[in-house]
């Protein structure tokens, strides 16, 4: 396990119904960092990985230029549950309470409190009902320094003793992961007027519900992952066009590009248009009559192409095959075959199929002959 743990820190959040006001409940200020708590946040790093529907950004002007405090009345649980006394509570943004971490001016600890409060100021001033475990992590990874920050919401489950004796818990539900940003801490400081070194999930479907925690970041998008990844296939369209590479050759080419996407998407690295070059091979001529590799024809054409960017998988696994679903009819097939087997007639609005998969053939042969014993029934009746 190559995740190694700096910091850690767990706080609670919920709002009250009858008041909207959100309770804050303080977690332990030193966490064991054993091996459980390894693999959870090791289990926790993997499912952020996987999230298909990330963005990424940075900082705006605003948080990086504000370095005033203030000081505001919270009202503070500890462990048990138990209220304390109403407390001026210190809050900033985000930004800055990090750079004190970082710097050594303030613990680990301090730093989780205080971005805990303004957490808790910004889901007050919108209609939501979140409750979960804010979960602020400092950790490395391959290399790379990571801070993670996540909001797990909680689901119950139920266990049954010895004696059927049926009981209810709560549980940090990781999967169902929605407000969660990582701040690459290596890209920041080293080029903080970057544009994508904050990662995060993006909004849930028709909803702004991540707004208030892009808010209590300071953080707006940048980068767009999926624009990136659009002009990088269709780049990759047109140099095995001007390639004039057969069909077979062109699928091969589609092929070697999405294996390279995902072994980068595995390993949480970045797409190099210099490696894609090297890794579809092939070389053409340009209009001087040189020969020139695919990093050198997406310069000369000028796509607007980082020299390498976080890419989006979702746009990447179309380049091999055609898919769709509607009204009740899924169907997916390999590039390769259309035109051939799979034909389609834009006049009537259909598709023909030629070579149908043998198992799907036997249940359609299966239906017809299904079909042919409820007709001979039915004629037998009358």
């Amino acid at each position: 396990m190559s995740l190694i743990i700096s910091n850690i820190a767990l706080h609670f959040l919920a709002k009250k119904e009858e008041s909207g006001e959100v309770l804050l409940r303080l977690g332990p200020e030193n966490i064991d960092i054993g091996q459980k708590i390894t693999a959870f946040v090791d289990s926790l790093h993997a499912i952020y990985n996987a999230k298909g529907n990330k963005a990424y950004g940075s900082f705006n002007n605003m948080a990086l230029t504000h370095h005033e405090s203030n000081a505001e009345q919270t009202e503070v649980v500890n462990n048990d549950g138990d209220e304390l006394a109403t407390a001026s509570v210190t809050t900033a943004r985000f930004v800055d309470l990090m750079e004190s971490y970082l710097n050594d001016q303030q613990n680990f600890y301090l730093f989780s409190t205080q971005a805990a409060n303004t957490l808790k100021n910004e889901i007050e001033k919108y209609d939501l009902e979140e409750t979960g475990y804010l979960i602020v992590c400092h950790y490395e990874y391959m290399g790379g320094r990571f801070l993670l920050v996540a909001v797990i919401p909680v689901s119950e489950h139920y266990s049954v003793d010895g004696e059927l004796n049926i009981s209810a818990a709560q549980h940090l539900d990781v999967n169902k992961l929605q407000l969660a940003a990582r701040i690459d801490l290596f890209d920041y400081q080293q080029n903080a007027s970057g544009n994508r070194y904050i990662s995060f999930i993006k909004g849930r479907a028709g909803r702004k519900v991540s707004d208030f925690f892009l808010d209590f970041l300071g953080c707006e998008e940048g980068l767009n992952s999926k624009e990136q990844t659009q002009t990088l296939v269709q780049a990759v369209e047109d140099y095995v066009a001007v390639n004039q590479l057969d069909a077979t050759e062109k699928q091969q080419t589609r092929k070697e590009l999405l294996s390279y996407c995902k072994e980068q998407k595995a390993s949480s690295q970045d797409v190099s248009i210099q490696e894609v070059g090297k890794v579809i091979g092939h070389t053409s001529t340009d209009a001087n009559g040189n020969e020139q590799d695919f990093y050198q024809f997406c310069q000369q054409q000028s796509y607007p192409l980082e020299e390498s960017f976080p890419h989006d998988q979702a746009v990447v696994n179309k380049i091999t095959k055609y898919s769709g679903y509607g009204n009740g009819i899924s169907l997916s097939f390999e590039r390769s075959h259309f035109g051939q087997d799979v034909v389609y007639n834009p006049h009537n609005d259909s598709i023909t199929i030629y070579k149908v998969p043998p198992n799907l053939k036997e249940q359609l042969q299966a239906l017809l002959a299904n079909a042919d014993i409820s007709n001979d029934e039915e004629t037998v009746g009358q």
